[in-house]
């Protein structure tokens, strides 16, 4: 994957690239993206690699820490989406665990790529290297490590004048 992104890095400022990549969402523009991901060394055929290349196309903004459900929670955070006193979710834990309820293929895609557009619109980078090993080995272990890092307890100040 690090091969992809320096790759993909070194293309970041050409606004012709980047539009044909993120074709590869668009089902009927997905031609587009073709002679760009071969530009990458990325096979048509590799589903993965070709869906974070589209990805990094929307919002090239990346680090290398955490996961996703990291980003998720800084997105939840940046919005200042509160909790209430009763068991209601916020918003972004709601889209968070539909995320978590989804089967590999068009349905996770599709919910990534609108929690990478709310990350886009709120200034959020992305791991995108742990992302696509993430998506390669999507099942239970992968959940449950992206659910620890959105819902990890917190200290908060007033944990601390409660001692």
């Amino acid at each position: 994957m690090s091969g992809l992104l320096e790759r993909l890095r070194k293309y970041k400022d050409d606004r012709g690239m980047m539009a044909n990549l993120r074709c590869v969402h668009v089902d009927s523009k997905k031609h587009r993206a073709w002679p760009a991901l071969n530009r990458l060394r990325v096979a048509i055929n590799d589903g993965d690699s070709a869906y974070i290349a589209g990805l990094f196309a929307i919002h090239p903004e990346e680090t290398s820490a955490g996961n996703f459900g990291t980003t998720c929670k800084a997105i939840e955070q940046r919005r200042s989406d509160r909790r209430s006193d009763d068991s209601k979710l916020t918003p972004t834990e709601r889209r968070f665990q539909y995320l978590l309820t989804s089967e590999r293929g068009t349905e996770l895609n599709r919910r990534i790529l609108r929690m990478v557009l709310m990350a886009k619109s709120q200034g959020v980078p992305v791991n995108y290297a742990q992302l696509e090993t993430d998506l390669k080995f999507w099942g239970d272990r992968t959940k449950t490590e992206w659910a620890s890092a959105f819902w990890a307890l917190q200290k908060s100040s007033n944990d601390e004048e409660e001692l």
